[in-house]
């Protein structure tokens, strides 16, 4: 099992920053893919960013692409999701989780662990 818990969540007015944390327990971190995703009232779960395990390869949303950066620190065990030129359109529930295929969260928007979920919210 790994247990995930985000945070950093809050409200921010639009064109703001946040950056979300996400600390990891139990099984090795370092050996999954990490990434996040969000979803918001009435609609489906959209995939957000994801990193590979050593931290080389990282996917985007386009329309997360050139505001959103996504790293991870290893001997912390903590996966960050910097967000900058914050809209109201990223209003959302924001979801930490961890897969062993990068695919798993990019395509099937889908994770073997997830966390319980940071609100975001932006105010226009």
């Amino acid at each position: 099992q790994v247990q995930l818990v985000e945070s950093g969540g809050g409200l921010v007015q639009a064109g703001g920053s946040l950056r979300l944390s996400c600390a990891a327990s139990g099984r090795t971190f370092s050996n999954y893919y990490m990434g996040w995703l969000r979803q918001a009232p009435g609609k489906e779960r959209e995939f957000v960013a994801a990193i590979s395990s050593s931290g080389r390869i990282t996917r985007y949303a386009d329309s997360v692409k050139g505001r959103f950066t996504i790293s991870r620190d290893n001997a912390k065990n903590t996966v960050y999701l910097q967000m900058n030129s914050l809209k109201p359109e990223d209003t959302a529930l924001y979801y930490c989780a961890a897969a062993d295929r990068i695919a798993t969260l990019t395509t099937q928007r889908e994770a073997d662990f997830w966390g319980q979920g940071t609100q975001v919210t932006v105010s226009s």
